[in-house]
């Protein structure tokens, strides 16, 4: 099952896929983009649109999917929307903001409620969903970030809590030349964050030449297929031909007093631990 598999990284995801023997259902909102896909796609692969936000579609895409071909072996989420240009916490909308979660948490929120259980049932599969280097807030924005932090943590939930029923789930967080990152004003949206310093020139560079979905496809597959088995609760990264991990964030130690014996924290001293980092 690839969510927003119509187009872009989706796409190449199921067209991948279904060169390795998958069958596929393709999804996305828009039914002639999806019959274009199945077409050049091929194989065994058929097409399903709906916004897999809305439940009864994403109940609709997995049962699909199992009548289809017997079972749900992978999920693989890459829908997605790009924030509009300039969008920030001093301008967005409460409408805007909420469709934004809607495209990218509620989707992999909806789609993983729906297929676990049928995981589960079977003794396994895999759940790959999409993130993006924007959960770190370098590229500003509000609800694409926050969407895709959601995603990261309700990722890394699934794959605590399925890890003991064979159910694996993880995250990819992908660098390619979409349609969602083309054109004057995703270019001028860098230059602006560049201008800005939220990016770097290394950054800046990488987001306007952005390799091929091909070259993303491959970490999706991997995560899909049985080499991956052992693999549960990651947060890799597919730019061109950089491969990566997000490794697990743990809290540094800035001071420690035993509750029992000592006062709390003054405001002061706090200050003092938090601009110093020294560890007492």
């Amino acid at each position: 099952m690839v969510v927003g598999g119509s187009r872009g990284i989706g796409r190449a995801v199921a067209e991948l896929l279904a060169a390795q023997g998958f069958g596929v259902v393709v999804n996305g909102r828009d039914p002639d983009a999806v019959a274009d896909a199945v077409d050049g796609i091929g194989g065994r692969t058929v097409g399903h649109p709906g916004s897999p936000a809305e439940p009864a579609v994403a109940d609709a895409l997995i049962d699909r999917c199992v009548h289809e071909f017997g079972s749900v072996d992978a999920l693989v989420n890459c829908a997605g929307t790009a924030e509009l240009p300039g969008s920030s916490i001093l301008n967005v909308t409460s409408e805007q903001f909420r469709e934004l979660l809607d495209a990218h948490l509620l989707t992999a929120f909806e789609t993983c409620r729906a297929a676990a259980p049928k995981m589960v049932a079977q003794g396994g599969g895999a759940i790959v969903n999409t993130g993006s280097f924007a959960f770190l807030g370098d590229y500003g924005g509000t609800g694409y970030p926050a969407g895709k932090g959601g995603v990261n943590g309700l990722t890394l939930a699934i794959a605590a809590e399925l890890k003991a029923t064979g159910v694996r789930a993880n995250v990819v967080c992908p660098g390619a030349r979409t349609r969602l990152s083309t054109g004057p004003d995703y270019e001028a949206q860098i230059a602006e964050l560049h201008r800005r310093g939220l990016l770097d020139e290394v950054s800046m560079q990488g987001a306007l030449d952005a390799a091929p979905p091909e070259y993303a496809a491959p970490v999706y597959a991997y995560l899909a297929s049985d080499l991956a088995k052992n693999v549960t609760g990651q947060i890799l990264v597919a730019a061109g031909g950089f491969v990566g991990r997000f490794d697990r964030q743990t809290p540094s130690l800035l001071a420690y007093r035993d509750h029992h014996g000592s006062p709390p924290w003054s405001v002061a001293e706090l200050d003092g631990l938090v601009r110093s980092g020294r560890q007492t």
